[in-house]
């Protein structure tokens, strides 16, 4: 396995000085962040340390020299919309996005791309299904195109009152991810797996590393605390984060031993990419750069 970290939380930096760090501290890969310039539109959003907009073949080969530079590799391009909105204007905007980022990845032979599904939050499963069985599989077949896979990331995207109450990514649940790939079976299109999200919904983690290993593509290193003094007082149809709270790696209850000896029994040996949403590690970017750290030293023991 690779270890290496998403590049959300270091929006202060370039692309030069992001990648310089990783190579510094010893990681293996970055999972770049490709939004559009401009406002982000929430927390850990809107960073552009790839701009894709009519990146050119030039554009491509100085990335890949500054990338190789530094003695790392670009685990994937990650960007995270909401291309199931109901809004069909705004749709359309996020799936043409995701195809530049597509593009970009041929373009810098990276054969990953990151992002959600999508969800309309006022509607159940069942409502969001025909949206996702019409925008979705030729988002996958130009990717497949391209020569890029495509891993959806399993968090819900329901944490506050503007997601409240089914989130806005469908691709939550074992259940769901079944459903999308008896929808769209192609080898392209899979997951990028966080066990955090499995722990406050109360699922189990592991598990699904054997259920899916085919379509496990990328992984973020992410760990969640429950809270369960504010559990017991709220219940679980309270906005999650009033009982439950993003940590760094060994911080939560994600037992990471078992996590990486079924990812080893499966034979997954791609790359492992540190999230932080840690708030405790935020106050400043030596703060964050810390957590990263920190991260990398514990997650260190158990990839070779």
């Amino acid at each position: 396995m690779k270890l290496g970290f998403c590049s959300a939380i270091l929006p202060d930096l370039s692309l030069e000085d992001v990648v310089a760090f990783a190579g510094q501290e010893g990681f293996d890969c970055v999972e770049l962040m490709c939004w559009p310039r401009g406002k982000a539109e929430r927390r850990y959003a809107g960073v552009t340390h790839v701009d894709v907009a009519d990146l050119s073949a030039k554009d491509a080969d100085r990335i890949r020299e500054v990338v190789s530079g530094a003695g790392v590799e670009i685990s994937g391009l990650g960007y995270y919309p909401n291309p199931l909105t109901p809004d069909e204007e705004e749709a359309r905007v996020y799936i043409e996005h995701i195809k530049a980022v597509i593009r970009a990845a041929a373009l810098l032979d990276v054969n990953i791309v990151n992002t959600f599904i999508g969800r309309d939050p006022a509607g159940s499963v069942e409502d969001n299904w025909p949206v996702f069985e019409k925008r979705w599989p030729p988002i996958v077949q130009f990717a497949a195109e391209q020569g890029v896979r495509i891993g959806i990331e399993n968090c819900p995207m329901l944490f506050t009152a503007d997601e409240w109450p089914g989130g806005k990514n469908l691709a939550h649940s074992p259940a769901v991810w079944r459903g999308m790939f008896e929808v769209i079976p192609a080898d392209n299109f899979g997951l990028n797996y966080d066990p955090s999200h499995m722990v406050w919904q109360q699922m189990d983690y592991v598990a699904p590393i054997r259920q899916f290993a085919d379509r496990i593509f990328h992984v973020h290193a992410k760990d969640a605390r429950v809270d369960c003094e504010k559990l017991a007082e709220v219940g679980v149809l309270a906005h999650p984060l009033d009982y439950h709270t993003p940590k760094l790696p060994g911080l939560g209850h994600v037992d990471w031993g078992r996590f990486f000896s079924t990812l080893t029994d499966v034979g997954y040996d791609g790359a492992v990419c540190v999230e932080v949403e840690d708030r405790a590690y935020e106050g400043s970017l030596e703060s964050r750069k810390d957590a990263l750290r920190q991260s990398a030293r514990f997650l260190r023991q158990f990839i070779a």
